[in-house]
């Protein structure tokens, strides 16, 4: 099957686990975008509030390679996918008892970000397997789940909002809890003739840290990532402060997430047709993110902040499937875990000051204005990614096990059966 041009019979419903599992992830974190107002009128201060956000965040991606990718390795991704939705409903349970920011940022910041990280990485790493030719495409179906939640999240969070106070958390905590069933459909792949264990999965890692291309994209994505998330921790923020009430900020969002869907499904689709290398269309597309990104603070009314919304949503979410689907293109698909993983730790750092420097900036300045140059982190990140179009030209290698990361002879260091 790593090598086979067609998924397992089982491939969609992994498809579908996956789907689940980033609609929750990662509607959790835009809900908690829309409750930034709250908790700042609870604790105070943007910036300090921003950064419940950006420890999940940084959590998320931080906990990628370790413990996510080791606990996958050596337990499977089930088990470990499954732990990590018992965590995430725990941290939100916890923090509706919170009365200190402290507290929100160890609950929901360090121990809800700790589960999605242990359910994000090695439910992406299985898709990735199952479908080894069409793993942009699969890769763009199962991360369109947070755009699906992110549509019901838009107006349904200042709903609750509204009625519960952001005490109501346990709501949250209720529907995280799902991600436990969401991995149950993580059944590994029969592959009994690997078996990478411990020495070979630390040399892979070992190679990796001397990887010059896989480096130049991981620092990519960490300078892409300080200002990506800015637009969905502070975007009802924005909202509010060019006149918009609770609904209609929560109606940018949701229109935000619809755009956000559209882009992942275009995006892999495109990048599935043999026009370009994959590698340019990950840099066209981050470039006109950053664009969009800069392009904001023009959007001074309702009106003319939807538009933008929809084209910086329609543009990040295409960057979403390309950039894990480029990383085989980078390293080869047997190290596919280890170098999602290892890159979304370096991811962490960006993801982690990015979005408290644009509130530190809003509580400057008075408005969002400058916090949204954030564009240029992600237009400096897309420079370094066009360094690499010469590095990977190749369509066809990247979806076995022998791309252009791997040394000739080398055997995959993750095995699907560990998955």
């Amino acid at each position: 099957m790593a090598g086979g041009s067609s998924p397992a019979p089982w491939g969609w419903a992994v498809v579908g686990g996956a789907f689940l599992q980033s609609g929750l992830v990662f509607g959790g974190l835009r809900a908690l975008g829309l409750c930034l107002g709250a908790l700042g009128g609870s604790f105070g201060g943007g910036a300090a509030v921003a950064w419940v956000g950006s420890a999940a965040i940084a959590a998320l991606q931080l906990g990628g390679e370790t413990p996510g990718q080791l606990l996958s390795t050596r337990f499977g991704a089930r088990p470990v996918v499954m732990a990590g939705g018992f965590l995430t409903g725990l941290g939100f349970l916890l923090g509706a008892f919170a009365t200190h920011l402290a507290h929100l940022y160890l609950s929901v910041g360090l121990l809800a970000g700790l589960g999605w990280a242990l359910v994000f990485t090695p439910s992406l790493g299985t898709v990735g397997r199952y479908f080894p030719a069409r793993r942009a495409l699969a890769t763009g179906l199962a991360m369109s789940g947070a755009s699906v939640s992110g549509l019901a999240l838009g107006p349904l969070v200042p709903l609750l909002l509204d009625t519960y106070g952001w005490r109501g958390s346990p709501l949250m905590a209720a529907i995280s809890f799902n991600l436990v069933a969401a991995g149950a459909l993580l059944r590994p792949l029969d592959a009994p003739n690997e078996s990478p264990g411990p020495a070979q999965g630390q040399r892979g890692l070992s190679r990796l840290l001397r990887h010059g291309p896989f480096l130049r994209y991981a620092l990519a994505f960490m300078l892409v990532d300080a200002g990506y998330y800015v637009p969905y921790v502070h975007g009802p923020a924005r909202a509010h402060e060019v006149g918009c009430d609770e609904r209609r900020a929560g109606l940018v969002m949701a229109a935000t997430a619809v755009a956000d869907g559209s882009g992942r499904v275009v995006a892999g689709w495109l990048a599935a047709r043999p026009a370009a290398p994959l590698l340019h269309h990950l840099f066209g597309w981050s470039a006109l993110t950053g664009l969009a990104l800069l392009l904001l603070p023009l959007g001074t009314s309702f009106g003319g902040l939807l538009a933008l919304a929809l084209a910086y949503g329609f543009c990040a979410g295409a960057v979403v499937p390309l950039q894990f689907t480029g990383v085989a293109e980078v390293v080869g698909a047997g190290r596919l875990l280890h170098a999602i993983g290892l890159m979304q730790m370096f991811e962490s750092f960006g993801s982690l000051l990015g979005a408290p420097f644009a509130g530190w900036l809003r509580d400057l300045t008075g408005d969002f204005t400058a916090s949204l140059a954030a564009g240029a982190f992600l237009l400096t990140g897309s420079l370094l990614i066009l360094t690499l179009r010469f590095f990977c030209t190749s369509r066809g290698d990247s979806g076995k096990g022998g791309g252009h990361g791997l040394a000739p002879g080398e055997a995959p260091t993750v095995s699907p059966s560990t998955l």
